[in-house]
């Protein structure tokens, strides 16, 4: 048995609060974590296991570089920053998805001009036009996508949508889905070499679990 717990980094909010959930589900004592105060790197004993909350983007480079053996985040951030590391179970919560809106009642495939796209999502935007064989101009907004449509700055949106409703109080519609989106467990190609059986054994509980 390695010493050394594995680290897992967890997405802060709502998939740390799920993840955690699905720990105590398999029966680890995840105290720590849920009175962690201001703590960022957290122990599950009984687990080997130790905790790291990050950021989503940077769940994906603790991974990456091999900080953190395994982490836990959306299907949206993997496919925007893509990288290296293996996605092996797909968790089933945080469930929602990138979807094409645009202002309601717009036409956004008539005509041949280039369309322009405001997105938080310009790698996931980008690849999706580029499936359909469409010239677009893709705008990276940081805040509200939604206003993009309304000041005329873009002919559409390609946005995480969960149920609509901001969507539909801004006078916006989905008009196709891009993307399902959900938790998945990544994990670090080399600590998959190196503690092969500590981690099989920790997905294999998880995928029972689920």
């Amino acid at each position: 048995m390695n010493s050394k717990p594995i680290r897992i980094a967890l997405t802060k909010g709502r998939l740390e609060k799920d993840t955690v959930g699905l720990l105590e589900k398999l029966g680890f004592d995840c105290t720590a974590v849920r009175e962690k105060g201001r703590k960022l790197i957290l122990p599950v004993p009984d687990g080997n296991l130790e905790v790291v909350l990050a950021k989503a983007n940077d769940v994906i480079t603790y991974v990456e570089h091999g900080v953190c053996d395994m982490g836990v985040v959306g299907k949206d951030t993997i496919m925007e920053m893509k990288g290296k590391f293996f996605e092996l179970v797909d968790l089933g919560f945080g469930k929602c998805k990138f979807a094409l809106a645009v202002k309601k009642g717009s036409d956004f495939y008539s005509g041949y001009g280039v369309k322009t796209i405001a997105t938080k999502y310009p790698n996931v935007s980008r690849s999706f036009f580029e499936k359909k064989g469409m010239d677009t101009e893709i705008i990276k907004i940081e805040g509200s996508v939604e206003l993009a449509p309304l000041l005329e700055l873009a002919d559409g949106i390609v946005d995480i949508v969960e149920t609509g409703t901001t969507l539909k109080e801004n006078g916006l519609e989905v008009i196709e889905d891009v993307a399902p989106i959900s938790a998945r467990l990544i994990v670090n190609t080399v600590s998959l070499k190196m503690r092969q059986k500590e981690i099989e054994a920790l997905v294999n509980k998880i995928e029972e679990a689920l």
